[in-house]
């Protein structure tokens, strides 16, 4: 039995008038930490991994039919000059600090990346409408940054041997660091 042709363009149409549209924009583009995104990660590049990560957080919240998902109809990534948090997001708006990027020494689109995972998270997770704990809501999304990429790269890494020198080489930071920042920043949540 042949298909329709009409019937295969409607099908294949159909799933991209649905989806999650995205964008990304830089703000800060003549602050140096806005030059330093243009020149080592670039909106191309950002608009490519959203609907990667996207997908990827569907999946691995189960999240397979549309129902089950929170409703986004745009998920915006900017990059803004402004002092703070390397990243915030508010609603399906991720805020990306434009002074981080400037001084981040490492891997900047690696680490990037990992800061997507974990805000866009946000754009896409349920949170109770607002009565879930911060500290839950910012384990999940913590959970799905490492998940993306980090576990793997360590574990790849010690298939031979270990070295706290991995951390530093996947994020930037000793390990003692990174755990004093996390604490500083979690620590005191209820």
């Amino acid at each position: 039995m042949k298909v329709p042709y009409f019937l295969i363009l409607v099908l294949l149409v159909l799933p991209v008038t649905l989806a999650v549209k995205y964008k990304a924009m830089n703000d800060a583009k003549s602050y140096p930490g806005g030059k330093r995104f243009e020149k080592e990660i670039g909106i191309p590049y950002t608009l490519e991994i959203m609907k990667d990560i996207n997908y990827f957080i569907w999946d691995i919240f189960q999240q397979y039919n549309e129902s089950d998902r929170k409703q986004v109809e745009v998920a915006t990534v900017f990059i803004r000059q402004y002092d703070g948090a390397e990243a915030i997001t508010y609603g399906e708006q991720v805020n990306v600090s434009a002074l981080f990027l400037q001084g981040y020494q490492g891997n900047l689109k690696w680490e990037y990346t990992s800061i997507l995972h974990h805000e866009l998270t946000h754009v896409f997770q349920w949170d109770g409408e607002g009565k879930a704990p911060v500290g839950v809501v910012e384990g999940v999304a913590d959970y799905i940054k490492l998940v993306s990429g980090f576990v793997a790269a360590l574990n790849k890494k010690m298939r031979h041997s270990f070295s706290e020198e991995y951390f530093v080489e996947l994020m930037g930071k000793p390990v003692a660091q990174l755990w004093s920042e996390y604490k500083a920043k979690y620590g005191n949540i209820k």
